[in-house]
């Protein structure tokens, strides 16, 4: 039997990432009142996360109030001549963007017996773009057009349950309260692998259909990133891009992600995996981190103003088990619910892992929640 206590909602969005954000904005666009957002960290944005010029985690909804000192932890750049969609949407938020920087030379390191060549840089092409204030400008600029009525962070989703014709939602706020939610449809702002792990239903789903959620890769969960800070971006001067490629490590591919009017930064992805990662811990990992940026950039590298680590793999709102020893990589979309049965139209996975045309990207968020959305309101897709 439902709750009797529980509250309604025409559609019920889980997950307040980019993708259940971008939902919640467009059904409101679309005069839908009746929606409501669950999200089960304290603060909205999920793989979005920022931190400022002294390497503290900051609450990315606020972006627009906090200046441009934002450096990425999770997503930094897409790419606008191929991603026109997500362009237009930054346009549309009145949000500033500037091309990466990637002039000078790229240092290449290739055995830890040599030093690293400078080697002649290339550009991106089509040329790859940042927001000023960092990506969590996107997540700001969409909750500021959003009620707070609608909006629940630190709340946890467990279980879905069709019931009459609705889907109940088994909810525990950060306090450990349930609470019960019933609703039309739902929408999944959570990577299909995410979804499967966490999340209760009944009926179940058709087996197929589970099997290619739980094999969809989430993308950036087997990774770890790392930013160093700095006064100046003191290596442009020596002619050098901040780009690095290494086979020594532990960082394998490195950028220049300054912000223009605010400090300068290099960030990293950390070639090493999780079990390795989680042996050397973070401030074993951090350490290795500076050592390396001082290899290769000079001794100033080593001593940034503050730095910070996001080991991804160790999120449990973002990795599984089955993320701890994979490859990272873009894979190709499942599909986003069910084909038949009672589920069918009543669930839709909207997470950027859902996209056919970006999964994984910041674009493959806004273009398979923009899809997920249109289905649920009956209008016709996209041109």
């Amino acid at each position: 039997m439902s709750t009797p206590q529980a509250r309604r909602a025409r559609i019920a969005i889980v997950g307040g990432g980019l993708a259940g954000l971008f939902a919640a904005w467009r059904l409101a666009q679309q005069g839908e009142r009746g929606f409501v957002l669950f999200e089960a960290r304290a603060t909205l944005g999920g793989r979005i996360q920022s931190v400022d010029a002294a390497g503290a985690p900051m609450d990315v909804a606020a972006a627009a109030r906090d200046g441009v000192d934002r450096f990425d932890l999770g997503p930094s750049w897409f790419w606008p001549a191929l991603q026109p969609q997500l362009a237009g949407l930054v346009d549309a938020l009145g949000l500033a963007r500037f091309d990466a920087f990637e002039d000078g030379e790229l240092l290449v390191e290739r055995s830890p017996h040599q030093p690293a060549v400078r080697l002649r840089g290339f550009a991106s092409e089509p040329p790859a773009a940042r927001l000023r204030g960092g990506t969590g400008a996107l997540v700001a600029a969409l909750r500021a057009r959003l009620p707070d009525a609608g909006l629940h962070p630190g709340h946890t989703v467990h279980a879905l349950r069709l019931d009459a014709g609705e889907i109940e939602l088994q909810v525990q706020s950060a306090d450990g309260a349930g609470q019960a939610w019933r609703a039309e449809r739902v929408l999944l702002a959570l990577p299909p692998r995410l979804a499967a792990a966490r999340l209760a239903l009944e009926p179940a789903l058709p087996p197929g259909l589970l099997h290619r959620w739980r094999a969809t890769p989430t993308w950036m969960a087997p990774h770890a990133k790392y930013v160093a800070v700095y006064p100046q971006p003191f290596w442009r001067a020596q002619g050098l891009s901040g780009g690095a490629r290494s086979a020594v490590g532990p960082l394998g591919e490195i950028h220049d992600v300054s912000m223009p009017g605010g400090h300068a930064a290099l960030f990293g992805f950390v070639g090493l995996p999780a079990p390795a990662r989680q042996a050397l811990g973070d401030e074993g990992l951090r350490a290795r981190c500076r050592a390396q940026l001082g290899r290769l950039f000079g001794a100033g590298a080593a001593t940034p103003v503050a730095d910070a680590l996001k080991d991804w793999a160790a999120d449990p709102l973002t990795a599984t088990g089955d993320d701890q020893d994979a490859a990272a990589h873009h894979a190709g979309a499942p599909p986003p619910g069910a084909g038949h049965g009672p589920w069918q139209g009543r669930l839709v996975g909207i997470a950027s892992e859902w996209s056919p045309r970006f999964p994984g990207y910041l674009a493959g968020a806004v273009d398979a929640a923009e899809r997920g959305v249109r289905g649920c309101l009956g209008l016709p897709p996209a041109p």
